[in-house]
């Protein structure tokens, strides 16, 4: 139970480029009191913090702050600070009544209000450490993207990877110390991005023109995946996601994950997933394929057979079966899995088939056999050739 009457400790402030003038009396306040302020330099700038502010460490740690509970501290961060900010980061280790937030407006708020842009209807980024593969999904003719980056050089850098990416016609709207005395906004194509003066802080609104960008389809093209040739082909793929059934928010298990394109597309729908693999050589392919895709923070790869990885995992919401399904580890996830999980697996071998038809059986669910025919060259004509016919068994525990 929280004591509405207790006084935080803790106080996080919103602070934007006009320093001091842009809050309000009650935050001068709250900075006159305060025994302790953190913020970025620049921050602590901005407020005169003088000898009672302390700059965050690097790496970013919420530690310094932690260790003042019991003094009247203050948190400095750029516009809301529960946006890209740091204020999640410390409400996660207090109690309710040990802060309060007060936010000013954010950089994507000014940059919406200075182009005229829904802020609804954008994609924000955070891209400080963060790759710009983050990107990768939302990038479609006509979307629209605000990114705060790290420093001016990161936007040089953003226009020579959006050339690569096809996305050249891009214009960028390039926004330094947005609502401060030196404000600055100029506007360039991508592809003909040549500026050196560009300083920090620094957002970049991107206009999206260009190549297609990725489809939200279920069933990516195969070529999109770095793979050896174990990968589940794109028209079993859609089907075995529509069975997965994802969910924004939900942990899959991908065991066998081979080239993890389950995974991948399981996470562009906004899902976490661990792909067990026991193959080396497959494992860096996963890799490869969630940094291609922005995915590496949403798809850890485990290396090591999956009756062995699952005992540290934490419970997940969906499991595939790509490979290797056997008689133990049905009955290890059985036995393991919370009720409500579900669970697909596919097979291409008699010995699978005859598996799952025995667990279909006894658990029920739905066991689905797909066979698929592709026309192909066969000499000056074309003919239908028959891929491997697949059993799928779905069932939820």
């Amino acid at each position: 139970m929280t004591d509405s009457r207790a006084e935080p400790w803790l106080t996080c402030i919103g602070i934007g480029e006009d320093g001091m003038a842009g809050l309000s009396a009650a935050r001068h306040g709250e900075l006159a009191c305060a025994e302790v302020i953190f913020g970025g330099p620049r921050h602590l700038s901005l407020v005169n913090a003088g000898d009672r502010g302390r700059a965050w460490p690097v790496p970013f740690s919420v530690e310094p702050v932690l260790a003042e509970r019991g003094r009247k501290v203050v948190v400095l961060a750029s516009g809301d600070p529960f946006w890209f900010g740091a204020g999640a980061s410390l409400a996660d280790r207090l109690d309710p009544g040990e802060w309060q937030s007060h936010p000013t407006p954010s950089t994507f708020s000014l940059v919406a209000n200075r182009l005229g842009w829904r802020l609804e209807h954008v994609f924000c980024a955070g891209l400080h450490a963060a790759p710009f593969e983050r990107l990768i999904p939302e990038l479609s003719p006509g979307r629209q993207a605000i990114c705060l980056l790290r420093d001016g050089e990161a936007t040089g850098k953003l226009s020579q990877w959006l050339v690569a990416q096809g996305f050249g016609a891009s214009m960028l709207h390039v926004m330094e110390a947005l609502n401060g005395p030196r404000e600055r906004i100029r506007s360039v194509r991508a592809e003909d991005f040549a500026f050196t003066d560009v300083f920090a802080p620094v957002a970049v609104a991107i206009a999206t023109a260009g190549a297609p960008g990725l489809s939200r389809a279920s069933g990516l093209p195969d070529e999109r995946f770095v793979h050896d040739g174990q990968i589940t082909k794109r028209p079993v793929r859609a089907l075995t996601l529509s069975a997965l059934a994802s969910r924004p928010g939900e942990l899959l298990w991908d065991l066998g994950a081979g080239s993890g394109s389950i995974s991948v597309e399981w996470c562009l729908t906004g899902g976490q997933a661990i792909a067990v693999e026991a193959r080396s050589d497959r494992a860096a392919n996963i890799r490869a394929n969630a940094c291609a895709f922005g995915l590496d923070h949403r798809l850890r790869t485990v290396e090591g057979e999956a009756l062995t990885a699952l005992a540290a995992l934490p419970d997940p919401d969906a499991v595939f079966i790509g490979g290797g399904a056997c008689t133990e580890l049905l009955e290890h996830l059985w036995a393991r899995l919370p009720h409500g999980t579900r669970i697909v697996a596919n097979s291409v071998t008699l010995e699978t088939e005859s598996l799952l038809a025995a667990w279909h059986a006894q658990k029920g669910g739905e066991l689905l056999r797909i066979e698929l025919t592709r026309a192909t060259p066969m000499g000056s004509k074309r003919g239908w050739r028959s891929a491997y016919p697949v059993v799928q068994w779905s069932v939820t525990r």
